[in-house]
């Protein structure tokens, strides 16, 4: 059974083909500049790899020249659309409409989109993808959607909402929805599977960390609380977001700035966090590249994405009365063993206790890498939500993974 996972954002459609027999990508690649001029970049499982810049002026053409590209050419690798049973959307926003994943029709369609204001950014993106989608598709073949928002539904009230008047929440829907959900859900599971542990009982704070970074506490296999808020812009600091600030200070850098609101969000969101702090940089191999060359806001950047997942870590645990397992993942957490390192010293008093002959230098690899006697265990642990997605598709579906 081979499932399509789709990944559409306003201006592009990234893709994955994946077998479900053995789980295997069977191709991969990212439609570009939808909307404006076009590209795409597609990968197979063998090597081959085909680049041609064309026209997309709206998701569909994007779409269908996904399907031509995997079905005909040198780097075809299906015969037709037909042989692909399922198609899985991730989606970002699904606020308290959609607690779980779910099959698409129509409605669900309309629903999404009616979203668009909690997520402007993407969930009209989705919406156009989904439609475009079910214009070159099989009529048969089921389209699934999966929320990045939904595995953090089961936050308790008091985690999820904001001190603000109550009818900001009754009336526009104002409360902390968090991020990276699919990505949360998959590392615990995992952790669940290598280690042959139930989830049940264990309290478990999984790390996020990024371009887009998040922190989640995670009890009996189910997300209590999580970094993110109404936005992905709040939280620890991002590549270019700012994360938690005072909303009397944003009030008053957009007076001095004779900034509008939306161009205020556009500072926060695109111009603040490592790229504003540092001035220079956006990633953090760049970051800690120039720290070590004695780059003192680059060191500060460093020193504050440590500190700031520290608290969250601490924080969690007393929420959760105890820490079991720590979780670092997404590029950050499993290529930077510098950040891990920094976030863990120090840390013993909570039972934390880093094997430093493991962790240092360790990238992108599952593995444990707390010492021997770490009454916590600390694991890096890489993410790959598009599997969860096509794992997601093929259980809603009850499709043969063999077929």
């Amino acid at each position: 059974m081979k499932i399509l996972v789709v990944n559409a954002g306003s201006s592009s459609l990234k893709y994955q083909l994946i077998d479900m027999k053995d789980e295997s990508v069977i191709a991969k690649g990212n439609c570009e500049r939808i909307g404006i001029d076009g590209k795409i970049t597609h990968k197979t499982f063998d090597g081959r790899e085909y680049v041609e810049e064309c026209s997309f002026p709206t998701h569909t053409e994007a779409f269908e020249k996904l399907v031509e590209v995997m079905t005909k050419g040198d780097a075809a690798v299906i015969k037709d659309m037909s042989e692909i049973g399922a198609v899985g959307h991730r989606i970002v926003q699904g606020a308290e409409v959609f607690t779980k994943t779910t099959i698409v029709t129509d409605e669900v369609i309309d629903q999404i989109d009616g979203l668009a204001d909690l997520a402007p950014v993407h969930n009209h993106a989705h919406a156009l993808a989904l439609r475009a989608c079910k214009k070159v598709i099989p009529e048969t073949t089921p389209q699934v959607v999966v929320f990045d928002t939904a595995f953090h539904q089961t936050m308790p009230p008091k985690a999820y909402m904001f001190g603000m008047p109550y009818e900001c929440y009754e009336q526009f829907h104002v409360r902390k929805y968090g991020f990276h959900g699919t990505s949360h859900r998959f590392v615990s599971m995992k952790y669940g599977e290598v280690t042959g542990k139930s989830l049940e009982g264990l309290n478990i704070v999984s790390c996020h960390l990024g371009n887009g970074s998040s922190i989640t506490a995670i009890k009996d296999g189910k997300s209590v609380d999580t970094s993110m808020g109404f936005t992905p812009l709040d939280g620890i600091i991002m590549g270019t977001r700012s994360g938690s600030v005072d909303p009397s200070a944003v009030e008053f850098v957009q007076n001095k700035l004779g900034f509008t609101p939306a161009q205020m969000s556009d500072y926060l969101n695109k111009k603040s966090g490592f790229l504003g702090l540092s001035g220079q940089f956006s990633d953090n191999r760049d970051i800690t590249s120039a720290a070590q060359q004695g780059d003192k806001r680059s060191q500060l950047v460093t020193d504050m994405l440590t500190y700031e997942i520290k608290k969250y870590i601490g924080s969690y645990t007393a929420a959760m009365n105890g820490l079991d397992v720590v979780i670092f993942t997404g590029g950050i957490g499993e290529n930077a063993p510098e950040v891990r390192k920094g976030v863990c010293e120090n840390m013993e008093y909570l039972g934390i206790k880093l094997d430093s002959s493991v962790n240092d230098g360790l990238k992108g690899k599952l593995t444990k890498i707390s010492a021997p006697d770490s009454k916590v265990e600390v694991w890096v642990i890489p993410t790959n939500e598009e599997l969860l997605i096509a794992r997601d598709t093929l259980e809603i579906t009850g499709l043969d993974k063999n077929a």
